[in-house]
Order: C-alpha cells, then structure tokens, then sequence
C-alpha cells in the first residue's frame, strides 16, 4: 500500500476523511458525445495529517490541468456572491483606512467580481488569475490582472514592480493550491508591514458536520481548518489576529492575517472559532473517521429519491452546472434519472457534464420541458435559486436538495 506523506509538513498519512474513488475533474465539461471516450478519471482521496492537521487530496492533478484559459468557473453567475463581495468592500475600507493611496490584491480575482467595488471607490486593485479567460472578463470591466499562479516567487515579484500591498484578499483559492507553503509565502512577501491579508475559505467544521462531501473535488487540494491555517501561516511569519465565520459555501471562515510584528490586536473570533474546533475533536482522528457514514447516507438518499420520482412518473431536472454537483452525481454513481441541467453560464450551456454526460442547457429549458422536480445542486445557494425560479410551482414543480439529506423543498 502507498504511504501518502504531507503537503505541507511531510509527516506520513494515515487517517482517511473520505475516500471517494475515481472521479473526472469536476469543472471538466465536455464539448459533446465524442469526447466522452477521452474523459479522464483520477483518484479522490482525502486524508488528514495528524501533525499540522491538514486535510488534503492524496493525489494532486496538475493545477495547469485544471485551471487552465478556458477553466469554466465563473464567479459573477452568481447574484449573491457579488454581493457578497461588494459587502466585503464596504467593510474592509472604513476598517482598514483605505484609500486613494492604497493598493488592493486579489488572489484568484476570476472575472473582476470583487475588486470592481474598490474599482468604483477610485482605490487602486491588481487582480492575479491563472486562467486567461476570466482574466479578459475582468479587464473588460475595468480591473486590472496579471495572469498567472500566485505564489512565493510572484509575491516576491509583484512587491518589486511597486504593487506591495494595504490589504490581499483571497476567497475561496487557499484550498486551491498545491504547494500551500509556497501559497502563503507570497503574502507574506507582498503585504506592507503593517498590511492584512484575508483569506475566506469552507471551514472543515461545517464541511464535516454537514456531510458536505461534495465540496470534495480535484481542484481543492485542501479542506481547511484554523487549527491548520495558523500553522501554514505562522510556518512564513503571518499571525491570524481575526476570525469572522460566515454563511457563504455552507459555512466559511474569513481569517484576517498580518506580520507576526504588525499592530493589529486580536479579536474575539479567533478565539471563538480555536474553542468550537477543539470542542469537535479536530485535533484527533475521531470525526474524521466518522464521516465516511454520513457520505453514503447521502448517496443512497440521493439514488433512493430518483428512483421514487420514476416510479411516481416525474422527471427530474437539475439546476446548477456546479463542480460540487459533479463530486456528487459522479460518486452516488447517478448516471440516469436527471433528464437534464440547466445553468445561467453561457460557457456551460451546451456541454455534457463530467462523468454523467447530463446536457446542460439554458434556465428557459425549464418552463419548456416543466419536470416535476429540480435538484438544485450547487445547495449554498438553494434561497437565491428556489426565489428566482419559483414559478415552477405554476405547474407543480418542487424543488429538491441532497445536502446534507435529502429535502423536498
């Protein structure tokens, strides 16, 4: 059997989180039929280390395999997540002081969803962004981006070129990278003395309490504790002085760091947050251990409401091109009964998904064909779907989710 060792700190891995076989990648769209003789599978296999605590995928796919020009994901498809953004903008400026005179960082700025809000108040942004095409979209709205990975070597760079920064923000790429030591070394190179990086993430907690194994995908390398990240930043010279835990992605934590020798005082979140993980045992193998149980309970709730929609006569429809819909679909093994996907992403549109070549199409596709239920897959934001698509009622139509159980809305 192969000893898996630790990303980050080398220690050999023995505990599994979940081990959820061969999976395709799951923002791999596929154009048509023809390529799905090509598609490729990889292991999906999540273990944790017991000395820095860091859950991590065993096999990491190439980040250029993954996130290349015509990577699918775009932020600004969703309504409340550029809120969301602009509510941070609205925080961080009075917070921090900044101004005219400042400079903004985003890590990972996709299509300019965020930093277009600091745009707007006249506060000089950089965006960084591996893929090419969001890259343009965000140019095209006025946001300045570098294409290109993020990590020690560009901090180093960027500070060189004049862009040191007042404030990095990063949603939603800690989990993303391969190398996380190299990741958080690039703050730490780029940040004024007295600056603040955030990084807003998926907590491990919640991920583990709410059985959202589906959020389990190639291109999240990590699932993210602040038992690990204040290891992972401490290990480059970042202190966590502030913790706030949000909603977003089915519980999320925003950790605020700076230089161990900055100024900033701690707050009552970090703390709060450091009794809440050790109260759940994350220091021990124990919930980790636990969780393969509630992964199948989810599967089979899943494959068990498909088969009593067929046998009460209802189609069943999907809303959301969602990569965590994928990890789900493809390890429940659902290869039948969802006629169909709708998404409002245009670059989605017409593709088959990854693994179970359901066809994606339009939102209208739903008032045409008016399946009895929707399975919304992207399930954080199950409020925001269910409000704008509640005219499925006029013919019967219920929605329907399968995280953390199975729940006809």
């Amino acid at each position: 059997m192969t000893t898996h060792r630790c990303r980050f700190c080398d220690t050999p891995l023995r505990v599994t989180l979940a081990d959820l076989g061969e999976t395709p990648l799951a923002n791999s769209y596929l154009p048509g039929p023809e390529a799905i003789a090509g598609e490729r599978r990889f292991p999906l296999h999540v273990m944790v280390c017991m000395s820095c605590h860091l859950a991590q995928v065993t096999e990491a796919v190439p980040a250029d395999a993954i996130f290349d020009h015509d990577y699918a994901y775009l932020s600004s498809f969703s309504s409340s997540w550029v809120a969301h953004a602009e509510r941070y903008a609205e925080a961080m400026i009075p917070r921090f002081g900044l101004g005219a005179g400042s400079q903004v960082v985003e890590i990972a700025s996709n299509d300019g969803y965020l930093l277009q809000h600091f745009v707007a108040r006249r506060i000089p942004v950089l965006g960084v962004e591996p893929a090419g095409h969001a890259a343009s979209l965000a140019e095209a709205r006025g946001v300045p981006t570098r294409v290109a990975f993020f990590d020690g070597d560009q901090g180093h760079a960027l500070r060189s070129e004049g862009f040191a920064a007042d404030l990095i923000a990063a949603n939603n790429v800690f989990a993303h990278v391969p190398d996380i030591r190299s990741f958080a070394a690039g703050f730490a190179a780029l940040l004024k003395p007295q600056g603040v990086a955030t990084f807003e993430f998926p907590h491990l907690l919640r991920l583990i309490e709410g059985a959202q194994f589906d959020t389990i995908y190639h291109e999240h390398y990590s699932y993210l504790s602040l038992l690990a990240v204040e290891t992972v930043l401490g290990a480059v010279g970042l202190r966590v002085f502030d913790v706030e835990e949000l909603p977003t992605h089915g519980g999320s934590l925003r950790v605020f760091a700076c230089h161990e020798a900055a100024d900033h005082a701690a707050g009552p979140g970090r703390d709060a947050v450091r009794a809440a993980e050790a109260a759940a045992g994350l220091a021990t193998p124990a919930p980790y251990k636990a969780f393969a149980v509630k992964v199948a309970e989810v599967c089979a709730g899943l494959t068990g409401f498909l088969d009593r929609a067929a046998g009460e006569g209802k189609t069943v429809a999907a809303y959301g091109a969602a990569a965590k819909g994928n990890t789900l679909l493809n390890v429940a093994g659902v290869t039948s009964g969802i006629d169909f996907v709708v998404d409002r992403n245009p670059e989605k549109q017409g593709t088959l998904l990854p693994g179970s070549h359901i066809p994606v199409y339009d939102p209208a596709m739903l008032y045409r064909r008016k399946p009895g239920y929707v399975l919304i897959l992207p399930w954080n934001l199950r409020a925001e779907i269910a409000a704008d698509h509640a005219a499925i009622a006029d013919w019967g139509g219920q929605f329907v989710v399968a995280v953390p159980e199975l729940t006809v809305l």
